[in-house]
């Protein structure tokens, strides 16, 4: 049964959602306040339910520490539907943003969405359409045909390769691929994108303007 780590204060709201995400055969776990995220243990969920206007930490706060250490996808709550907080929700690394008040079917759709991505790796192997990525021997294929990546370029393919479909934060690929003494900042990513995408062909690496990169596809473990 999927886990999902609720972070709501308002205890009406809260009790509604924990009940509709019930309703759908999940798991629930209530914080009411933001807690600092433990680097080394990050919450054991499959999905983060997160509102911003939090007691303790901000949920911004939560939302940076935990993508410090974690995969987990994000889905942000917030009654301030600014187009500012929902864009550096994005940079930080949420994966949806939602905007109070909304609709229950609207937030179990959603949910539904993140839940069928597979974020933490179960196999060695994964498959995007022509792609495939051999986390184990770091080889790269094609269309059957073997792809010869730079240790940068496949650094940042394995991190795409984590949230098909979702996007990763420029600041998150520079702070945790490249090689802050060889690999510089932002504008090196760019050139490792650029000719990762060289490589790999048109239309898998997208670009999320004002945000970062993601990969396009549904991946398969195989």
């Amino acid at each position: 049964m999927p886990t999902v780590l609720l972070v709501e204060d308002d205890a009406s709201l809260g009790a509604q959602i924990t009940a509709q995400l019930e309703s759908l055969g999940l798991d629930v776990v209530r914080w009411t306040r933001g807690h600092p995220i433990h680097p080394d243990m990050p919450p054991d969920a499959d999905l983060v339910v997160l509102d911003l206007m939090l007691p303790g930490l901000s949920g911004f706060e939560v939302l940076e520490q935990l993508r410090a250490c974690s995969d987990i996808p994000v889905l942000v709550l917030s009654a301030r539907d600014g187009s500012e907080d929902k864009v550096r929700a994005l940079r930080l690394g949420a994966d949806d943003y939602l905007a109070k008040p909304f609709y229950p079917e609207e937030l179990a759709e959603r949910v539904r969405a993140r839940l069928r991505r597979p974020v933490l790796l179960r196999s060695h192997r994964v498959t995007l359409g022509a792609l495939v990525l051999d986390l184990e021997t770091r080889e790269v294929w094609v269309d059957d045909a073997p792809v010869a990546l730079t240790p940068a370029e496949h650094g940042i393919l394995e991190a795409l390769a984590r949230r098909p479909g979702a996007a990763v934060t420029r600041r998150w690929l520079v702070a945790n691929v490249l090689d802050p003494d060889r690999d510089g900042g932002p504008r090196t990513l760019d050139v490792h994108v650029s000719r990762l995408r060289k490589k790999l062909g048109p239309g898998l690496v997208e670009t999320v303007w004002g945000v970062g990169y993601r990969l396009a596809g549904d991946r398969v473990d195989t």
